[in-house]
């Protein structure tokens, strides 16, 4: 098995700090390899249902034990009497920025609006996980932080940000041919960039500053007032490359993983649940269900980072094409649900300006469909999926299969800028939705 590394250091004693049991954790690195070894302890569950979760964009092994901990509690009352459960955290090497706010978890950061003031600089904890989640690029790093710690007044010193973060996000060297895969904010001029970044960030909720800029490029203090917006293309960078990192550990890693304990153990049913980019692994999983397999019960998503339209068989804009995980909702013998909210700043603002892709990015800042997340609006394209309200679902359950998006906005509700609710997912309502999912409530 590769180094972890990536941003997900692990501490010893699997299932310390986990209430609930029996606790597990699946362990991958960023080429989908698994820890052997958290394979076998899994296989060696006594259970009748496995819950399967795989965090998002946690920094370190601890913050996800804490994210299960909190999230599993509730289970044990919930589950019918015949229901043996097992419970899984996915660990797999993700970042956080620290000036994103878990709610319960630690106080919202004190964010600056994107010009004069300590807010553009990368704090102590931030530039460690950053030097994790990109091990070989410790001088670009250095430099990057201290150009947001001096915020030039230059030209010239965006430009050098951008060259360094288009390194960092792997599209350096972008031929022209197949820049239109890449996304917009890699391919345009900084400055454009950077502007729409921090007016994205104020409609995120960050403080607004004197002057907005108007047709310029100024977001107050000319153009060191750019530098929150520069702050920020350097966390789409890494959510970027982690979006990638996810869809490798679920296809190559979790997907493979769970096709090899159900081999051994036929009876086991498992339920898969993803938040944010966790989201994006465990769905990435189903590439390596079998197409007549009936292992996975369930699928629930949570604020789920990638494309709402990842289930579809034709994209509207695009009758020729499809998703990228189109109609696997069929290798689920049970519901995919997405849950989604829209108080959710990260999915709603910045996921899709950060997806927009290069050669169509006319006004970066405008609404446009095409890029939307799932968990933000639910699943989309996909004919005959219900919509409901996280209140009819705790009424009335669940449907039995198929693709269904619930709007949790109810409870995902809290958190600061610039993410919003984004990680206000440890409710039991959410549990219970889990639970009627997979059919496993008194």
């Amino acid at each position: 098995m590769a180094d972890i590394g990536g941003g997900m250091r692990l501490g010893a004693g699997i299932g310390a700090g986990i209430e609930v049991g029996p606790y597990a954790e699946l362990t991958f690195d960023s080429e989908g390899d698994v820890d052997r070894a958290t394979q076998g302890t899994v296989a060696r569950m006594e259970a009748t249902d496995i819950l399967v979760f795989a965090h998002g964009w946690n920094s370190d092994r601890s913050t996800a034990t804490r994210l299960y901990d909190r999230f599993f509690a509730p289970f044990p009352g919930l589950v019918g009497s015949g229901v043996r459960l097992g419970y899984v955290g996915v660990v797999w090497p993700a970042m956080r920025f620290s000036d994103e706010p878990i709610p319960d978890f630690d106080a919202p950061g004190v964010l600056t609006a994107p010009g004069p003031g300590p807010g553009t600089a990368l704090d102590p904890i931030t530039r460690r996980a950053l030097g994790e989640f990109w091990p070989d690029r410790r001088s670009e790093l250095d430099r990057v932080a201290e150009l947001l710690e001096e915020r030039p007044d230059s030209a010239a010193a965006f430009i050098e940000f951008g060259a360094l973060v288009r390194e960092l996000a792997g599209v350096d060297a972008v031929p022209a041919v197949i820049a239109p895969s890449v996304p917009a904010i890699f391919t345009d001029d900084v400055l454009e960039v950077c502007r729409a970044l921090s007016v994205a960030l104020i409609r995120a909720g960050a403080p607004a500053p004197v002057d907005t800029g108007g047709p310029g490029l100024s977001i107050g203090g000319g153009l060191r007032g750019l530098w929150g917006g520069a702050k920020e293309l350097l966390r789409q960078a890494a959510y970027y490359k982690m979006k990638k990192r996810a869809g490798v550990v679920g296809e190559r890693g979790l997907g493979p993983v769970l096709t090899e304990l159900a081999a051994a153990r036929p009876a086991l049913r498992f339920h898969l649940i993803g938040h944010s980019f966790g989201a994006r692994v465990v769905s990435f999983s189903l590439r390596a269900v079998p197409d007549r397999a009936r292992y996975v019960k369930s699928v629930t998503l949570l604020q789920g980072a990638f494309s709402h339209y990842a289930f579809a068989d034709r994209l509207p804009h695009d009758k020729n094409s499809g998703g990228s995980l189109r109609g696997l909702q069929r290798r689920v013998d049970g519901p995919v649900v997405a849950c989604h909210s829209p108080h959710d700043s990260a999915l709603k603002v910045f996921y899709p300006l950060a997806s927009r892709m290069a050669g169509d990015s006319a006004g970066l800042l405008g609404f446009d469909e095409r890029w939307g997340a799932i968990g933000h609006d639910g699943v989309q394209a996909v004919p005959g999926a219900p919509r409901l309200s996280l209140d009819t679902v705790l009424r009335q359950g669940v449907p039995a299969t198929g693709c269904v998006s619930v709007d949790a906005g109810s409870v995902v509700r809290r958190g600061g800028a610039p993410s919003g609710a984004h990680s206000d997912i440890c409710h039991e309502e959410l549990a219970r939705v889990v639970v009627s999912a997979g059919r496993m409530g008194r």
